[in-house]
């Protein structure tokens, strides 16, 4: 079985818009792409070192897969020789315009595709970017970790990373580190479904029980 693993860069309320360059992703008016940038440390690069230095494949969202694909092929990078020769699996509507080598189409039904792709052997399943796949994953319960690089930055508007929809579970934090510029790294692992309970030590009180009653 592989893994559907979530790894992406996101700012503190939650915006994963553009992190890479202010020309990789301004739809929307969106002002502030490449605000990653200045907090990338020694710290930061050996976790991204650690991430692709396992066998992974790649699973690309449309817009995420036009710009890698614009990109990486074109780098004498670590990063590029990593990506370049994995396989890309892509969401499209437009499959007969998917040039970058090893790649291939995820076909019309995302969600059967990437069910029966995640019972196969193979490499774990990496998403790069691509929010608009994740929300299409958090809402049918397919990711199995998320790893997350928190930047100490308000961004107001952009694309978000949870945008409403996410099937409800719990996850466990299995492993965090801080970088000397206030980046938090994250990884959390799914741990089955949220355990409620109550923090009330008697019963309510009147006043209480009238609070109750305006929910309704």
């Amino acid at each position: 079985m592989r893994k559907i693993i979530a790894a992406t860069f996101v700012s503190l309320d939650g915006v994963m818009q553009a992190p890479g360059g202010p020309e990789e992703d301004p739809v929307g008016g969106f002002e502030f792409g490449g605000w990653t940038f200045h907090y990338f440390d020694e710290v930061a690069g050996v976790a991204m070192d650690e991430l692709f230095s396992k066998p992974f494949a790649l699973l690309l969202g449309r817009r995420t897969y036009d710009i890698f694909a614009a990109y990486w092929p074109y780098q004498k990078d670590p990063i590029g020789d990593a990506f370049n020769p994995a396989t890309k699996y892509v969401a499209t509507h437009r499959p007969d315009t998917l040039t970058w080598e090893n790649t291939q189409w995820l076909g019309e039904d995302i969600v059967a595709a990437l069910r029966r792709l995640s019972q196969e052997d193979g490499p774990d399943l990496l998403i790069q970017g691509s929010g608009e796949l994740i929300q299409t994953l958090l809402a049918n319960g397919l990711i199995d970790e998320i790893r997350l690089m928190i930047f100490p930055l308000l961004l107001g508007k952009g694309k978000r990373l949870f945008d409403g929809g996410a099937m409800p579970a719990a996850f466990k934090l299995v492993k965090s580190q801080a970088t000397t510029t206030g980046v938090i790294m994250a990884t959390y692992e799914r741990a089955g479904e949220i355990k409620v309970g109550s923090f009330a030590t008697q019963d309510p009180s009147d006043a209480e029980l009238e609070r109750r009653k305006n929910w309704k």
